[in-house]
């Protein structure tokens, strides 16, 4: 059965179950997506990810600020929808858009609900030291990611993983299982679970505040912390008042003073245990493996790094 399809997203993430959707048998009357917003050196206007795909697909593309005006709520009426699809578009839907299409919207989540529901689901997983993560399809309802789930598929965190290999794999998984989803609308195939009311946790918009390293923390809190905050917005440190972000580090087992650098390889001590930074990036520059930074900029052993 051919669908038709109101897409709703902004950023890249959005942008690979887009692809995936253009490629099958359903047709995408509409995408709606943020406002185009300034960027860049001259502060031009620049539209999000999902819109320049949609234009150079030939897509409709619609950015309204708010869909609380009933005159953007008759608009989306009047595409007569079968189903909206919704990943991380940004806006409240009111009622009268999630009731409008057929099998009203589906939103694609970057968690295993009820676990992090909210603004940033992938960085705080990894933050918190979780081992395993996921997508899910949820039947979306009023309110804050509370809705029934129909699917779900589970992704684990190694201690690698940082938001932005999870981001990829995520959005990948989530294309397919999207689409997997979709094709069993009305046929009964389909069972809603309601998510319990225990486990939920909130999964707060990322503060740059948060970047700043705090050498004083265990070392596994600490990778945990900068694999979570990796590539943006970059967890970081600063040494006469260059700002040096950590992208990846992996484990060592070493000791001495926190923030103490304890060899020429780019281990530092943590309130317990170490960490050697394996990938690191100054403000300017491209991410850089070790011995590459240090060809470029010297952290002896002995240095306190702030």
């Amino acid at each position: 059965m051919s669908l038709r399809i109101a897409f709703m997203g902004t950023p890249d993430f959005s942008c690979t179950v887009l692809k995936a959707l253009l490629e099958t048998e359903h047709e995408i009357v509409c995408v709606y997506s943020q406002p185009p917003r300034k960027a860049g050196r001259g502060k031009s206007l620049r539209p999000t990810p999902v819109h320049q795909l949609a234009e150079s697909n030939g897509i409709p593309v619609r950015t309204p600020v708010s869909l609380k005006s009933e005159e953007a709520q008759r608009e989306f009426a009047d595409l007569n929808l079968d189903v909206a699809i919704v990943v991380a578009y940004g806006l409240l839907l009111p009622k009268a858009i999630l009731d409008a299409p057929k099998f009203g919207c589906l939103n694609l989540h970057a968690s295993l609900l009820p676990r992090w529901r909210g603004a940033a689901p992938i960085q705080r997983a990894i933050m918190a030291g979780d081992t395993e993560t996921g997508v899910g399809i949820m039947q979306m309802a009023e309110g804050l990611d509370t809705g029934d789930v129909l699917a779900e598929l589970k992704i684990p965190i190694t201690p690698l993983t940082t938001a932005g290999s999870l981001h990829d794999e995520l959005a990948e998984a989530g294309a397919v299982l999207m689409v997997q989803t979709i094709s069993h609308l009305g046929d009964g195939s389909l069972t809603p679970s309601v998510q319990p009311e225990e486990g939920v946790t909130y999964a707060k918009k990322i503060d740059k505040a948060e970047a700043k390293i705090n050498w004083n923390l265990p070392s596994d809190e600490l990778s945990c912390h900068i694999r979570g905050l990796s590539p943006f917005p970059g967890a970081y440190f600063e040494v006469d008042g260059t700002r040096i972000k950590v992208l990846n580090v992996e484990h060592v087992d070493a000791s001495g003073a926190p923030g103490e650098v304890l060899d020429d390889f780019l281990t530092v001590a943590c309130g317990q245990g170490a960490l050697k930074l394996t990938l690191l990036q100054r403000a300017g520059k491209s991410p850089m493996d070790t011995l590459t930074f240090l060809n470029g900029f010297k952290l002896p052993k002995g240095t306190r790094l702030d």
